[in-house]
């Protein structure tokens, strides 16, 4: 009944139908939210927070309610806690750039993990600080005794994903905010894999931050969330200026607006809101606790039949996993498995998943990555191990 939500899981490639396990990367979009989308520019298109019309008073209204409907989704205390970004990256850049003008002096330090997406990376080293990095094993387990040590006096920020996009591991986060907390050190969370797959509590984990994407979440590119701690907010500089984030503006000072509207410069993206507001209503429909289950159980059925192809090994077997699954077949390129398996009408990714150093960690180039949704069968792995059987002895 779900997958018939899902027009595009009825397209066929090559003549064969579509298998989509390409969801690390994003999600498929239900009917209620292309619909959502839809409506908003055939009914109430206007910008919001400016005008006296209806359309503008009532489109601002929606907007609003799906800023108090993501704070519940995810625990947050107060809606001014939930800042718009276009997704997940940019959460994490204004976080960086304002963190960094607030509380950096030029001799800082940021610890990261070692299994880190490069927009949990690469914005922190353009700040300017230096990198200390928590090692992980071989199986995918981040090393927590090794995380005590990498505390020192210039430690500004703990910055950790949630679920790792390559490996698939579920990190100890609640874990590793006490770890930080006890060092006086806040943490940043980038829940890109995790929101879509899991309860998020963002006031049980104890998280100061948390960054999501709404394309990982059944809904429209280009919208995504910053939660953050009010009180930490409250003390970071604006990220970028222009409209809606002041209070006042003169030629030779400016007021900035209060939370969460000092962070959102310029018109929102209003549409992708609405749909972003209709990808929670379906989830929660669908129950999160639910959803959780059925991709557990495809994650193990997955594991254990892929254990039938000859030469395949998987990058990744930590006990706690979400629906990722990485591999490798023999010593072929990742990206001759992608392209034949695309032949038969499955699409999965390949590549280092935009975290080339756990791909350094391993000493490999890339992997093939299968990631899983609410809307894959049983049935589809089947005729995805069956079609590596056929791929792996042209590649060995």
């Amino acid at each position: 009944m779900l997958r018939e939500q899902f027009p595009i899981l009825e397209t066929r490639i090559y003549g064969r139908p579509l298998i989509y396990l390409d969801n690390a990367a994003t999600t498929q979009k239900p009917l209620a939210v292309i619909e959502a989308l839809s409506d908003y520019y055939k009914t109430l298109n206007s910008n919001i927070h400016r005008g006296v019309h209806h359309l503008a008073a009532e489109a601002t209204e929606l907007h609003e309610q799906t800023r108090g409907k993501i704070q519940r989704f995810i625990g947050a205390r107060n809606s001014c806690e939930i800042v718009f970004t276009r997704g997940t990256t940019e959460a994490v850049n204004l976080v960086a750039s304002s963190f960094a003008k607030r509380f950096f002096d030029g001799d800082d330090e940021v610890i990261v993990s070692g299994m880190e997406h490069h927009s949990n990376i690469v914005p922190w080293q353009l700040t300017g600080a230096k990198l200390r990095v928590i090692p992980f094993s071989d199986e995918g387990v981040l090393d927590l005794e090794a995380l005590e040590c990498l505390f020192t006096s210039k430690t500004r920020i703990v910055a950790v994903a949630h679920v790792s996009n390559s490996l698939g591991t579920v990190n100890p986060v609640r874990q590793i905010v006490e770890i930080a907390h006890s060092h006086g050190v806040p943490v940043l969370v980038d829940g890109a894999q995790a929101v879509a797959h899991t309860v998020v509590d963002v006031q049980q984990m104890g998280c100061d931050f948390y960054c999501l994407s709404g394309h990982k979440m059944y809904a429209p590119m280009g919208i995504g969330v910053l939660y953050g701690r009010e009180e930490l907010l409250s003390e970071l500089p604006p990220y970028q200026g222009g409209g809606e984030m002041i209070k006042d503006v003169t030629f030779e000072h400016t007021t900035y607006n209060e939370l969460p509207f000092r962070f959102e410069a310029g018109t929102p993206s209003v549409g992708d809101t609405l749909g972003l507001s209709a990808a929670i209503d379906f989830m929660q429909q669908a129950g999160m606790a639910t959803i959780a289950a059925y991709e557990d159980d495809l994650l193990r059925y997955a594991t254990r039949r892929l254990g039938e192809v000859d030469g395949l090994r998987i990058y990744g077997t930590a006990a706690h996993k979400a629906g990722v699954i990485s591999f490798l077949i023999g010593e072929s390129h990742p990206y001759d498995v992608g392209t034949l398996l695309d032949k038969m009408g499955i699409a999965v990714r390949t590549g280092h998943h935009c975290a080339q150093p756990v791909m350094d960690r391993y000493g490999i180039p890339g992997t093939v990555r299968a990631s899983f949704a609410l809307y894959n069968t049983h049935e589809e792995i089947d005729a995805f191990v069956e079609a590596l059987k056929r791929i792996a002895p042209m590649l060995m």
